[in-house]
């Protein structure tokens, strides 16, 4: 595709706003955009409190600044203005994009100042009510675009908040293919000496995610105690995430996996920081989230890696996985259903799977690669920065 940029000159200067940059789909999509942005010949600007993905911005060229826009305290966020404006007019930026709310609110403040194009991504939930979170959240659709990360999640800025249609673009998230298709076997033996792994562990399924209630942990686990019951217990399920500081879910997880008297058949492995190769040691991947995914990587990410993958039926991820082709579709929170999923899988045996695996790739590479992606949000960029420029 031609580069979004390529008519534009100076060729520019653009600053995403996001909270932190530890893990999470957010973040992973700023690193994706600012190397684009780079790519296309601009400049790539990040702000944030830092966090363990930085580095990544200096290896590709861009450049972080350090800064508390996660931050809620009112006086913060006034601050925040202030230097988000000082930042806009040393540095020549372009254009603001905000990919959360705390900071969206500090970031359209000083684009607003400044007189350049405020632009937002949701990623996360819409939310109905009550009236004073909707109005907090109402920022994500004051800028001149507002991207949405699904179809599903589109329609809900629609009926929730009402933009002008024009300003409202759909745009999937994007996935490196290479980086989950190819993965070097030697990557996936240390993963499993890590964690545990090996032919005595039977089917593997693995549940990527942070450790926090909505991602359904405790429903995987109750699924893994059914199975057990109804006499399927050649499997191994890796809880692999990083909880956050919530001590007490984890507390709890390992109270449900001991009174289940599932020790070692159910893991939490911790943070997975090689997350290709840990889709790779896994045969199946569940993302049974309680409430619906705005998009659910997740399940792209499984798909890109050529895995099965069981997820719920609900919001961003009914869109992503094909049922009975690239995995299966069940009721959020029914551990029953998951059990039922969990079980026709281990059923299919290796050829099937990787059958079913390899029509996820398909999809993945169709639908959601990170090229689709960054080309569709520099062409919003681009289109913004003419408009402002002419």
């Amino acid at each position: 595709m031609a580069n979004p940029f390529e008519n534009l000159s100076p060729r520019p200067t653009v600053l995403q706003v996001v909270p932190a940059l530890e893990t999470g789909g957010a973040e992973r999509t700023t690193i994706d955009v600012a190397r684009a942005v780079v790519a296309a010949g601009g400049r790539a600007l990040v702000a944030s409190r830092g966090g363990r993905m930085v580095p990544e911005l200096a290896v590709l060229g861009a450049e972080h600044l350090d800064m508390a826009v996660h931050s809620k305290n009112p006086v913060v966020m006034a601050l925040n203005v202030e230097r988000l404006a000082r930042v806009i007019a040393r540095e020549g930026v372009d254009l603001v994009h905000a990919r959360s709310r705390a900071p969206a609110w500090s970031a359209l403040a000083a684009a607003r100042r400044a007189k350049v194009p405020f632009v937002t991504t949701y990623h996360s939930r819409v939310h109905e009510k009550p009236r004073l979170k909707v109005f907090y959240n109402s920022v994500m659709v004051r800028g001149d675009a507002v991207i949405a990360n699904s179809a599903y999640t589109a329609e809900s800025i629609r009926a929730v908040h009402a933009p002008d249609e024009g300003r409202i673009f759909t745009v999937p998230r994007g996935i490196d293919l290479e980086t989950y298709a190819n993965v070097a076997p030697s990557r996936v033996e240390a993963l499993a000496r890590r964690w545990g792994v090996g032919a005595q562990s039977g089917t593997v399924f693995v549940h990527p995610a942070r450790l926090t209630r909505w991602k359904g942990q405790l429903v995987s686990i109750e699924a893994a105690r059914l199975l057990v019951e109804r006499g399927s217990s050649d499997f191994t399920l890796l809880l692999a995430g990083d909880a956050q500081g919530r001590d007490g879910y984890i507390g709890e997880l390992e109270s449900a996996i001991g009174a289940a008297g599932l020790q070692g058949r159910v893991r939490l492995v911790g943070h997975g920081e090689d997350m290709a190769a840990a889709y790779a040691l896994g045969d199946v991947v569940l993302s049974p989230s309680i409430k619906a995914e705005p998009f659910g990587r997740t399940a792209v990410e499984a798909q890109a890696a050529s895995r099965p993958v069981i997820v719920s039926d609900a919001g961003g991820q009914r869109e992503t996985v094909i049922e009975g082709k690239t995995g299966f579709r069940v009721a959020p929170g029914d551990a029953g259903a998951l059990a039922d999923a969990m079980a026709r899988t281990m059923a299919m045996g290796t050829q099937a799977r990787a059958a079913m695996g390899a029509a996820g790739f398909e999809n993945a590479r169709a639908h959601y690669s990170v090229g689709a992606m960054c080309d569709a949000t520099l062409g919003i960029y681009a289109q913004l920065i003419a408009k402002h420029r002419g």
